[in-house]
Order: structure tokens, then sequence, then C-alpha cells
């Protein structure tokens, strides 16, 4: 029951009963309000005087105990308060507490305690109201008795009150002629069809078959619409009007309000002794129960076991089903981090999670600026340092860290061994690095300070934000003269299970801690860099002088003094060249891989980890050489060619001198500079390869080419990642602004997922793990702006057996692209057999025809002879004819020449 309206104080009896000539102003109040108390109104502003609406904030009804439906309820509203402690929360907080409005009020009451009552109706338009005199405080408390009288007046008048107003007569103002005017009337008689049929054909049965409409003359008939100029149709337009009337009804009710009661109740559990225990144990209809229920039991048992009965099989199918067209699979916007002063109109060249702290990210932003621009405006990029920016999700408007850079950072990375601290590289050549461990705590959320005042001055509040967010310096960076002579285009960690010696020969890691980078740069060189100060077998003088004086020095700027014996003078353990293969010239890296990276292990922050400024460089002769660690790896060039080295060093026969190695293989399929070359998280020797129009999967090992080759997209390509939980889906960032999800199991021609994220160009794809049902990929843009985006379930849950079914596919392209290299000797060895077979077969049938020939020739031979004979017996005799029918021959003659 919700609280009702406060009653008068004094009883509202019609003269008769004790309470007739009491009536104070009190109850004149209340009773000229009860009209206006009706069931049935929202809200009233209007209330009686001796009361006042509060609005009471969760701390304050904490505070004193009066929460509402917890300590009071609509069926207990009532809250007695001590004055003592109202008085103490105004002066406590003052204008903020929820009591100040009736200050004077409470200072004039002349009691102890007041009364609180919950307004659950909110009957005065607020949740409480406060009672401001004693009297209607204890007839809320110890409502009167009501008497018999008083029953039978509030009852006859509740009858009065009750009775429905009478009708009254309808007056006619000339409205029914206007609707009457603007009705439908009905000019003419409605028309009538009749439809019949010839009763055979009533149940007969009905045969469907193909007609078709071109070859049966009237089958089908094209009626299209056209303008017919002879004529046009005027459209008319109708008013019509109506008029209706809502039926009302006036209704109300009263109920009987009573006083709460205190009242409780015990109970204790029913248990059984000992002895009755006993008794049922050892009865036998519990021996036969069990013995016939034993086998169900067991039965039920086993299959719960087996299988679990609380799972929905139809759901789970559903899930399962990856390529079902009803399935989610766009990518959802999850949060979005950009900053007025730090990153906008500006290019975010690298995104970074951190390995640790869930839910924090790094981004380091860089100047639109050409080569031109950047050295007309050098002073201005001098007093405006660059800067990496830590945000994290609890917190999406302010960064939460800031790491102060010599230049822009194109890259950086976390160290695997210890999380705090971070390597990056610039874009003058210098390679930098940073210790966060003093702001640990302030990534993790468990920051002290907390604001609690705010103020009106714009400037005041910048300021102030601008001041909590830290500004990490920089503890270590590389000299000028030994670094690149470029901008540091990648970098990465060796892992801590080997390092290398000057030579590139990888040895191993006694102390497990990730001491070694490596970094490239378009000059043509790749540089492998140590942490640890360089190994002296006996410090001399001047080294021993320099360290005292380091004691000595100030650090103004707070800044840690982990790298201080690396800062400035810092070199690389040793560089690798790429020089050409045909001609003369250096290849010009951007991006690079090697097989052992560390670019998919989970970092953990050992507490064993020591200093880095008290490692030092071991000696190489009491470490082992590894031969299972590959030095082989693959470099992206500036002119899209993917060149496969060695970084071990060779020395020279001739010089003597130690060199790098020509590249083992060079391979040209991208038409522009590759600005990703990765290396998948499930199959060590297949590499991902993003540049210009196109992007391409290898396979270490096959120097044949790519075993799979995009077609050319009509954007450029600008950043790929591959998918952490599936092997067949890799993301690929374009220059538009859209993102394209690639399944190779699916499609191989065209993406399964073309999705715009912004409207600049993509610049850095990175995906992150938070949960098994949570997965995020940070897309960052050419705007300064960070775009966290939560992968959809089917494509981050895995197929069945994916993985086998990517490694068969990859070895059918291999197999393919061994065919396809291998079909022109196999073409060849195939003509050049079939040339052998058709001469051999030539030179029998020629021998074959010789010995036909040479059998034919002596019968052919007398048989010609014979027919010539004949030929000239019958001439001769033709011939000696006519020379006796001419006369020029005598018979005599004849007869002595024959």
């Amino acid at each position: 029951m919700s609280a009702k309206k406060p009653k008068s104080p004094v009883s509202k009896g019609k003269g008769k009963g004790k309470g007739k000539d009491k009536k104070n102003d009190l109850s004149s109040s209340s009773e000229e309000k009860k009209e206006s108390s009706a069931p049935g109104r929202e809200t009233e502003t209007e209330h009686p005087d001796y009361i006042c609406p509060l609005v009471l904030t969760s701390a304050t009804q904490e505070l004193f105990g009066c929460r509402a439906n917890e300590d009071v309820t609509g069926e207990n509203p009532y809250k007695l308060l001590r004055k003592d402690d109202i008085i103490q929360d105004m002066r406590t907080r003052a204008a903020v507490s929820d009591f100040s409005p009736i200050k004077q009020a409470v200072l004039d009451y002349p009691e102890d305690e007041m009364l609180l009552v919950l307004d659950q109706d909110f009957t005065y338009g607020q949740c409480f109201y406060l009672v401001l005199t004693v009297e209607a405080k204890q007839s809320m408390l110890a409502p009167p008795a009501v008497t018999e009288e008083q029953k039978d007046e509030g009852g006859e008048e509740l009858e009065e009150e009750q009775k429905s107003p009478e009708p009254r007569h309808w007056v006619s103002l000339g409205s029914e002629k206007e609707i009457e005017e603007e009705s439908t009337t009905h000019t003419r008689d409605k028309l009538h069809y009749k439809i019949s049929r010839v009763r055979r054909e009533f149940g007969a049965p009905v045969h469907f078959s193909d007609l078709s409409a071109v070859e049966t003359k009237g089958a089908y008939t094209e009626c299209t619409s056209y303008q017919d100029k002879s004529f046009s149709i005027t459209k008319l337009e109708q008013n019509c009007g109506t008029q209706a009337i809502a039926n009302t009804k006036n209704s109300s009710s009263q109920t009987i309000w009573k006083y709460p009661k205190n009242m409780w109740t015990q109970y204790e559990p029913q248990e059984l002794n000992e002895e009755e225990k006993e008794n049922i144990l050892q009865s036998e209809n519990l021996k036969n129960f069990l013995s016939s229920s034993a086998d169900r039991i067991e039965v039920v048992i086993q299959q719960n076991s087996m299988m679990d009965v609380f799972v929905d099989e139809v759901c789970v199918l559903e899930e399962d089903s990856v390529y079902e067209g009803k399935a989610d699979t766009h990518l959802k916007v999850y949060q979005t981090f950009t900053e007025l002063r730090y990153s906008k109109n500006k290019v975010i060249s690298y995104i970074s999670w951190h390995p640790t702290i869930s839910g924090v990210i790094a981004v380091a932003v860089t100047e639109q600026l050409s080569f031109e621009e950047r050295i007309n405006n050098s002073t201005k990029l001098l007093l405006n340092p660059a800067l990496i920016i830590f945000w994290s999700f609890s917190d999406p408007i302010h960064p939460q860290l800031l790491l102060e850079c010599p230049d822009d950072v194109l890259c950086f990375h976390f160290c695997p061994s210890d999380t705090n601290i971070i390597v990056g590289g610039c874009m003058n050549g210098q390679v930098v690095l940073w210790d966060i461990s003093g702001h640990v705590d302030r990534l993790q959320g468990t920051r002290s300070g907390v604001r609690t005042k705010m103020t009106n001055t714009m400037q005041y509040f910048e300021d102030k934000q601008q001041s909590d967010t830290p500004v990490v310096r920089y503890c270590g960076m590389s000299g000028i003269e030994s670094g690149h002579r470029g901008p540091v285009t990648d970098v990465q960690w060796l892992p801590d299970s080997f390092e290398v010696s000057r030579l590139g020969i990888p040895l191993e890691n006694k102390s497990q801690i990730s001491v070694q980078i490596v970094t490239c740069s378009p000059d043509g060189c790749v540089m492998f860099w140590d942490l640890r100060a360089p190994y002296v077998a006996a410090p001399s003088l001047t080294h021993k002088k320099h360290k005292a004086e380091g004691k000595h020095l100030e650090n103004p700027h707070g800044v840690p003094n982990t790298f201080k014996h690396l800062d400035l003078s810092w070199k690389p353990l040793f560089r690798v060249t790429l020089p050409k293969i045909d001609t003369a010239g250096k290849y010009n890296p951007l991006k690079f891989s090697l097989r052992d990276s560390v670019c998919y292990t989970a970092a953990v922050d050992r507490p064993d980890v020591p200093a880095f400024s008290v490692l030092q460089v071991p000696s190489n002769k009491n470490l082992c050489q590894l031969d299972t660690i590959s030095t082989k790896f693959y470099v992206g060039t500036e002119d899209g060619e993917l060149v496969y080295t060695d970084w071990k060093l060779e020395k020279d026969n001739e010089s003597g001198r130690l060199s790098s190695p020509k590249p083992t293989h060079i391979s040209q399929v991208h038409d522009s500079l590759v600005n990703t070359v990765l290396r998948s998280p499930f199959f060590k020797d297949i590499v991902l390869t993003v540049g210009g129009w196109t992007f391409a999967i290898w396979k270490e090992g096959v120097m044949k080419g790519p075993l799979f080759q995009s077609p050319c997209s009509l954007s450029k390509h600008t950043a790929g990642f591959w998918s952490l939980t599936r092997p067949a889906v890799f993301f690929i960032g374009k220059e538009d602004g859209s993102l394209e999800v690639w399944n190779l199991l699916e499609k191989t021609h065209k993406p399964v997922l073309d999705q715009n994220i912004t409207t600049a160009q993509i610049s850095c794809i990175k995906p992150w793990i938070a949960s098994s049902k949570q997965h995020f990929l940070a897309v960052s843009d050419h705007l300064g702006t960070l775009h966290i985006l939560e992968v959809p379930w089917t494509l981050r849950h895995p197929a069945p057996n994916e993985e086998q079914s990517m490694s068969s596919y990859l070895e059918r392209e291999m197999e393919h692209l061994i065919y396809f290299e291998r079909r022109p000797e196999v073409g060849a060895r195939e003509r050049s057999v079939m040339e052998a077979e058709e001469k051999n077969k030539t030179l029998m049938r020629n021998v074959y025809l010789d010995d036909i020939m040479e059998k034919m020739e002596d019968n052919q031979m007398e048989e010609l002879q014979k027919e010539v004979q004949k030929d000239y017996e019958e001439y001769f005799t033709l011939e000696k004819l006519m020379m006796k029918n001419l006369g020029l021959v005598k018979e005599t003659q004849d007869t002595d020449n024959v």
C-alpha cells in the first residue's frame, strides 16, 4: 500500500463529536485540498502549509537511513529524523544539502524529531515530504478513532458524491447541417455482376502446365500505360467534417487507512532424533526403494556425465553456422578516441595494446607534413615535441599518459620481459627508450587524486586537465652519428630464448630476458642493438672518473636512470646491409619479419627482472651457439620488393672483412611500397605482405612466387593484420577508409566483408583479445582518430578444423605453384618425346615402302615391257596399213621388207 495524503490533525466532523468546535487553519486547509487529492490525479504542485515536499539524493537517503522501498516502504512510509542530524548536515554540506531550502523551518521546529514521509505516488510532486508542525506529526502517527456517527455521515457524503450528473439538453448551433452537407451520399444504384460456370466443371480435376507466352498467340498481352492527349481527368477535392464526443465518466473511491503495526514471528526446523533416523535407515521400505531405483539412478548419472541436458542444442547449432546469412558479421564501433590538442588532424603512425593492463592502448601521432614543410617549420616542431598517447577504456576523453619523443615516432613496442620498458623508432633515425614503471598505478586505474571541485572558468579547467596527465620523458636514445641515416620504420624485440653476437650468431640467453632489438630504415640497413652495458674486462681510470662524475649530475626532469649508461652513446651491435643481386646499390627496407618473433607472444611482468643498468654483455666464450634458430628473415622495401636474406655476417675471401651476404631470393609483386610484412600466428612459415593495390601470401622456402595474390583493388592497401583466433581470416585497411575482411576458406576472389570505418586513410590495424567472448580491433586513420571495433562472433570463433583446412589449402596452392613453374619443362619434355616418336614412325614407314617397291619392281618391269612391245606392234601394223593405202609402198616390196 502506498502512502496516502496526510489527513488533518483534527477530526472533520460536521457538528457531532468532540472535535466539532476545534477546527483550525490546518484542518480547513486539508478540506480545501480534498478534491485535488482524489485518486486518479498524477501530480500536484499545491500542498498544505504544514508539509514541504523534498528531493533526497541516494547519498542523503543512505546517510539518514531512509532509502526508498528499503527503509521506508508503501506500508510503512514514516521515518523520524533527529533535528540535530539535519542541522549538522546543513552545516557540513551547506548549499549542497537537500534540507537547505527549508533551513529556517527546521530551526523553528520545537521538538527534537521531525517526521519524514515517503510519497510513493508523487502526490505532491516529489518522492518525500517533511512534516513541519507537531499537530500534523501526531495526527499522522496516531490517527484519531472514528465514531459510528462520523462513519454514517461519511457514508452519506460518499453517496452524495457518487451521484452521476444529469445530462443537459443538447442545443443545436447548426453544426449538424454542415456535417450533412459534407457527408457522402449515393446518387446512383450500385452495379451488380453475376459470374456463372458450367456445372460439369465443378469439382473437376485441375491440371497445370507450363505455357510459353511467346509461342502461344494471345496468351500474353502487355497493356502499358500511356498519356492520352484526347482528354484528361480532373481530380476533385472533397472536404469532410467529423464531430465526435468522448464518453466521460466520473468515479471516486475511498479506502480506510490503517496505521502500521510491528509484528514478528519465530520458527525452527523440525528435525528427527537419532532413534527415528536409525529406524528409517533400517526400514524395509527404504531398502526396497533403493534396490528398485538403483539401476535407474545409475543410468541418469551416466547420462548427465555424457551430455549436458540443460544445453539448447538448437541454439548451439545456430551459433556454429559460421556461414549463416542471418549471422551478424559487421564490426561494431565500441569506442572512439581523439584529442583536440595532441592528435586532431594528425596521423596515427602506430598503435600497440598494452600487453598486461586490460583496456589500455598506446598510439604514436605524427604531423602531416612533407619534407620541405618540415624544414620550414622546424622551429615550431621543436617547440611542440612529438608524443605517444596512452588511452584507457575507463576514460575515453582524457589521455592517461604522454610519452615525450625527440621526433615523430613511426613505430614502438613494449618489452616482452618488462612491459614498463618501451622502445621506439624516430623519423630522424634515432632509437628511443622509455621507462613508465612510475605510472603503472595510474594506467591500472588506482589513482589517488580525485577531482572534488569544479569551476566555471574554462581556462582553469583545461590547465587542470593538462596538469593531471603526466608527461614522461625518454630516458635513453641512440646517437645520431651511429644510428640510421633515415627514419626508423620498424622495430622488434628479440625473444628471451636467445641473443646474437657481433657476428650475428645466435647464442643462448642465460638471463632469459629480452635485451636486444632489431630496427630497419630506408637507408638500406637492418641494425641489431643491445640494451646492456658493453662488456669491459678491466675498467679504465677514465671510465671510473666518468662514473663518479655521473653520480653528482642533477636530474631536473625526474627521468629514470634505467638507461643512463646508453643515453647518446648507444651504438648498434652490428648492422646488416641489403646489397642488390644483379646491380649495384642497396634495397631500401621498410618492414621486416623474423621467424622467431615476439609479435604474438604473451608478455609477462616478471618480478625477478634485474635493472637494465646492472646488466652487462657477457663474454661469447661462455655462451653456446644455437643451431636451431633460423637467421633468415623477410624484408619489404620501398619499391615493392620482398627480399629473403640472412643476418649472419660472412668473411670476404679477398679482403677478409665481415660483410652481409647477398639476398637469397627477391620477388616483386607489389607496385608500391610494402607497408606490412607479418607472419601468421598459426603457421610460422606463412607471411602476409601488403603494398600498393594488392596483397600476397608467401610460404618460406618457396622461391617461385606467392601462394596467393589478390586482384588489384580500386584503392590502395595501407595496412594488414592476421586474425588472432582464425587461421584463414585477416584484415586489410584501405586508402578510402574502408576495412576488408578476407576468409580464404570461404572466398578467394573477394572479401567476405567490406565495411567503411572512416573517411580518411587507414594507417594501422591491431587486434586484441579481451576475453573469450569479447575481441577488439583497433583501427587508426590520418585524422588522428582511434576507432575501437568489436569483432562479431562469426569472425572470432574458428570453424571446425579450420587450422587443418587452411593447412591443406596452402599445401594445394604450393603444389599448384610448383606445377605451374615446372609446366614449361614438362611440356618441352613431352614435345621432344612426341617428335622422336613421330620421327621413328616416319622412318619405319619409309623402310616399309622401300621393301614393297623392291618386291613389286621385277613384275612391273616385265609387264611394262610386254605392254610397250604390244603398243609398238599395234603402231607398226597401223603405219604399214596407212602407207599401203596411200600407195607409197608396194606389196612385194612390203613383203620383202617384212
